[in-house]
């Protein structure tokens, strides 16, 4: 389906066209004014602050908690061990449930082992933040130490006995004790066997490590938790990317009805996987709201942020190719560990899931097998963070294909070209699935991207510079890597739009903001439909008292997910309006049409009836004689079996100082394929904070520990962040030659392309300075490392082919 199309079947009868403009966002009126509600500025008359005791060792039996101390200080209300808390279940999985990880489910205070630094093992509740944090440090907490297991590659171990293992999974059965692999699983299509063992090719093969890193939002974990006894409900506030999943959990970790929880998300800062999840401190704040009959609240700091909130990243990838002469990848046979740290927390198997489905990008490959070890150690435990699973894979892949060129004597760009998906195959369906759809690459010109990407960024000239100043002695080198990205996951999503009697619009909807514009996006689609300004429009959403479900923000969905919902609802909206005019003004539909929130038919210079009029016509008495439901209001809803797939290619030139081995990105370029960009704007925003925290991976980020599983990196001293000196000015090329023909408005998502190939373009672009293909396997690439690899070897230095 064209561009065209998508736009013809959208728009109303105005001159003003919405949707594609790059419209500002009306989130930022409030924000700019300083005028936000975030967790932190909840305030509640007779609150009760929690704060969190946590473990000071990596694994360790518990051998006494004592709150005594901390309960003589005055204002102390009460100290919870996991004797005050041993009826609530272990918390669930919100994706990928395999049953084999329900051992490994933590629970919301420590039982009898810790098993990393920062798990909580108490809770203290005062009537002020400052007085909590005292008495926290009164809480006398002795633990025996216990060896620590850190390396995912090595021999599993046990990891739970029988007891805990039986408990975690909660499901009645009596298991045996489980060791730390907690859970091995292959995915793939063909006889990757019979392809190796034919003799037809040449095999190459890549070791990669992506270092672990997460998300780190401006704003840490809050949460704010009060039961209105009047009403019957707890009512929780603060940071819920997904709202209703949350708001089921807790009612059940709390023995009340859904309808009796009300989840109101506030204002974020920030959010890329971590924020917005269900963690142990979230459901201690609401059952403590429960049980102490008060107000509750708990706001995280840096360091507990950097403990304790979900890690990500954390991967070993062994492959193995098998490829012809003429560069044609015949076979692919890989393996990979995730450190999964600790415990399995909501999202299950998510990311070794997406790592394996998504490992083969944008190519061709016909024989494939893709085996995942998740592996526990003692670290934080590991969840989702901006483009989970394609930020891994695309790295080793991509480092793969160039050793290939490299071997086979061919340019870089000639392999990727050689082996990619053409658009004549479109769709392109592999027998495997993503998330639990099967995985359909819904459109795209891969190769026509990298033609207009050269074109726009001038690749033959970074080429000719970069030869140029190497010859004067520069250590500067290009490269590139293509991704594929995946997005709108259904399998549905609801909006509800309203316009009253003074003619004000407002769309209330299930999904839930992370601060990527989802409002502006919204009140765009409605206002191209009822050519109203979209600035003028009201977006309710995020709050489970206000719409009847909603999946949640998460996997780059509400673009495709809630933006076609708020279509369909404008749509049946328009055409109510078009009907009680019609009736109103005795002509037939088919001569109406709507400009400026007016209807008007046809040629007529005057006359029409604005929305508004109609939403008064349509009062309970009048609407019953029209035969229409009382109210200018409809739902929308839109439903899809499978994800959307946009593409995309990063390209980087760096220089690298020989003396102290400090790597700068000169420029970044990103070429994306959107399908259709709603909003430019709001497109390229989304990429320029993907490519700074995709540089963040690549260069800078990295969780340490001691032997002893001590975090070396729980302040921003020791764990960098680049900042707006390190980041280069980012180059876009957005483009929309795929729409996609699985949703209305033909798009496929933004939030996360500016990540996925930033650590693979810098790889290939230090190689390139190298002058030593396949130099780099590993990230971060930290200036040691590029010290080490710039002193003399017996190697000589091999060009990278162009």
């Amino acid at each position: 389906m064209s561009e065209h199309r998508h736009r013809d079947d959208v728009r109303g009868g105005g001159d003003a066209r919405v949707i594609g403009s790059r419209a500002l966002r009306i989130e930022d009126r409030v924000l700019l004014r300083g005028a936000g509600r975030f967790a932190a500025d909840t305030q509640r008359a007779g609150e009760l602050h929690m704060r969190v005791v946590r473990s000071p060792v990596a694994h360790g039996r518990i051998v006494s908690i004592d709150g005594t101390e901390a309960l003589r200080l005055e204002g102390v209300t009460a100290v919870w061990t996991y004797a005050d808390v041993a009826d609530l279940p272990a918390i669930g999985f919100r994706l990928t449930p395999r049953e084999e990880l329900l051992p490994y489910r933590q629970p919301v205070l420590a039982r009898s082992v810790v098993r990393y630094v920062g798990e909580p093992v108490a809770v203290v509740f005062a009537e002020s933040s400052y007085l909590a944090e005292d008495a926290a440090e009164l809480v006398d907490v002795e633990i025996e130490s216990l060896p620590a297991h850190l390396d995912p590659d090595a021999e599993p171990v046990v990891w739970v006995d029988a007891e805990q293992a039986s408990w975690a999974a909660g499901n009645g059965e009596r298991l045996p004790a489980q060791d730390s692999e907690a859970s091995v699983f292959t995915i793939g299509y063909g006889d990757v066997d019979a392809a190796f063992s034919s003799g037809e090719g040449r095999v190459f093969t890549m070791d990669a490590r992506i270092g672990r890193h997460t998300g780190v939002p401006m704003e840490c974990r809050g949460l704010v938790a009060v039961y209105d006894e009047a009403e019957g409900q707890l009512i929780v506030d603060g940071a819920a990317k997904v709202p209703f999943w949350n708001r089921e959990a807790i009612a059940a970790m709390n023995g009340l009805a859904p309808s009796q929880v009300v989840v109101r998300e506030t204002h974020v800062g920030g959010g890329f996987g971590p924020r917005g999840e269900l963690y142990p401190e979230d459901v201690l704040v609401t059952v403590a709201a429960m049980r102490l009959r008060a107000p509750i609240k708990w706001i995280e700091d840096r360091q507990e942020h950097l403990m304790a909130t979900n890690h990500s990243r954390g991967q070993h990838h062994r492959l193995r190719a098998l490829v012809d002469e003429d560069g044609y990848i015949r076979a692919l046979d890989a393996t990979f560990t995730l450190d999964q740290g600790a415990y399995v927390r909501t999202h299950g198997a998510t990311v070794a899931s997406l790592t394996a489905s998504m490992l083969p990008g944008p190519y061709v490959i016909d024989n494939l097998r893709v085996t995942a070890h998740v592996r526990l150690t003692h670290k934080t435990p590991a969840g989702t963070y901006r483009s989970p699973g394609r930020y891994e894979g695309t790295f080793a892949r991509e480092r793969l294909i160039d050793a290939i060129a490299h071997g086979l004597g061919l340019s870089r760009e000639q392999v990727r070209r050689r082996n990619l998906i053409g658009p004549e195959q479109m769709p392109y369906e592999r027998p495997i699935q993503a998330m639990g759809t099967h995985l359909v690459h819904d459109s795209g010109d891969y190769a026509l991207l990298i033609d207009k990407a050269a074109e726009r960024f001038d690749f033959p000239a970074i080429r000719e510079t970069v030869s140029r100043r190497r010859a004067a002695g520069e250590r500067v080198g290009f490269g590139f890597g293509y991704f594929v990205e995946k997005s709108g996951i259904g399998p549905s999503e609801g909006a509800r739009v309203v316009v009253d009697s003074a003619g004000a619009v407002t769309v209330l909807c299930g999904a839930s903001s992370v601060g990527q514009g989802v409002d502006t996006v919204l009140a765009q689609v409605v206002a191209e439909v009822l050519d109203v300004p979209h600035d003028s429009i009201r977006v309710v959403r995020g709050r489970t008292d206000q719409f009847q479900y909603g999946r949640g923000a998460f996997a780059t969905r509400l673009t495709v997910m809630a933006g076609s919902a708020a279509l369909n609802a404008a749509k049946a909206v328009r055409d109510k309006a078009f009907r009680t005019a019609a009736a109103e003004l005795a002509v037939s539909v088919e001569q109406l049409r709507i400009r400026g929130g007016v209807v008007e038919v046809e040629g007529a210079e005057h006359g029409g009836l604005d929305l508004g009029q109609i939403a008064g016509i349509l009062e309970p008495l009048r609407a019953s004689e029209l035969k229409e439901e009382p109210g200018l209001a409809a739902d929308g809803w839109f439903h899809t079996d499978h994800m959307t797939y946009p593409y995309g290619l990063h390209a980087a030139l760096v220089r690298i100082d020989e003396g102290t081995g400090r790597l700068e990105v000169e420029r970044f370029m990103v070429a994306y394929d959107v399908g259709r960009a709603l909003n430019p704007l709001l497109v390229e925003g989304q990429i320029a904070g993907g490519v700074a925290q995709g540089l963040g991976g690549a260069m800078y980020e990295e969780f340490l520990y001691a032997a002893d599983g001590t975090p070396q990196s729980t302040t921003f001293m020791d764990y960098l962040v680049p900042t707006a000196a390190e980041v280069p000015p980012i180059e876009m090329l957005v483009t929309e030659d795929a729409p996609s023909p699985l949703n209305p408005l033909g798009v496929k998502g933004a939030g996360e392309g500016g990540t996925t190939a930033v650590a693979a373009a810098i790889a290939s672009a230090v190689d390139d300075a190298l002058q030593r293909p396949g130099a780099i396997d590993s990230v971060p690439i930290k200036p040691d490392t590029l010290r080490r690899l710039l002193q003399p070897t017996t190697t000589h230095d091999v060009p990278t082919k162009e």
